[in-house]
């Protein structure tokens, strides 16, 4: 019997998610980024949550909305130069930041949700981010020690999903969305456009089901641009 995985919203999706929590949170800059979720967390009013993505949004946008609202403890991260407030909070001493080279990111969360427990890697070595890890020399080249990344619960978006939780992700948001997806206890997936069984290629898909526990149809996406540049007139 198949499990049942398809739940009505965003709010029934969220269920169980509490304060102190850590969640991953897929995207890049705004591309991707689970909308409906974060939205939902801020009416929620979890706090002290620990978050890993890529970056933090904007400051009235995606995980900007979670700060505003001093929701986040702590972030682990790769980019945060388009937030205001991330500043702000983070100069003051009000939020915790781990900040991360985006492929050594990328690799944490891919190995917590492969079973690596951690791995070497020459990305940060004689920098910050190297300080206090161990250090060992493969074909000459210091590589550091990095450990994996999981959640207790992975919230991303996909461009297509089935019933069965199987994701297929479109352009830029196959980014961090896959391997942040195998990576959480609970994974939440809200999907642009929700099919039944069947109906998605099965050499398309990036993200098996069985790595989805929660998954529903998202509605109102603004899918909105960090940076908009337009060609003046001439």
């Amino acid at each position: 019997m198949a499990i049942h995985k398809v739940v009505s919203n965003a709010q029934e999706a969220c269920e169980g998610i509490e304060s102190g929590m850590t969640l991953m949170l897929g995207g890049f800059g705004l591309c991707g980024i689970p909308e409906n979720s974060i939205a939902h967390l801020v009416k929620m009013g979890v706090k002290d949550l620990t978050c890993i993505s890529n970056n933090a949004g904007v400051d009235d946008f995606g995980l900007g909305l979670l700060l505003q609202g001093k929701q986040i403890k702590k972030m682990i991260s790769s980019y945060v130069g388009e937030n205001d407030e991330f500043e702000r909070q983070m100069l003051s001493g009000e939020l915790e930041v781990d900040l991360i080279p985006q492929g050594s990111l990328a690799e944490r969360c891919r190995a917590g949700g492969a079973g690596i427990p951690a791995f070497f890697t020459p990305a940060g070595y004689g920098t910050e981010v190297g300080e206090g890890k161990e250090v060992r020399v493969f074909n000459g080249k210091p590589h550091i020690l990095e450990h994996a990344l999981t959640a207790d619960y992975a919230i991303v978006r996909a461009w297509k999903g089935d019933t069965a939780g199987n994701l297929i992700f479109k352009a830029t948001a196959r980014n961090f969305n896959p391997v942040m997806a195998m990576a959480g206890k609970i994974t939440i997936a809200e999907v642009e456009e929700l099919v039944p069984i069947g109906e998605l290629d099965p050499n398309e898909i990036h993200t098996p089901g069985i790595f989805v526990q929660r998954i529903f149809q998202g509605k109102s996406y603004e899918k909105r641009i960090e940076q908009r540049t337009v060609k003046p007139r001439s």
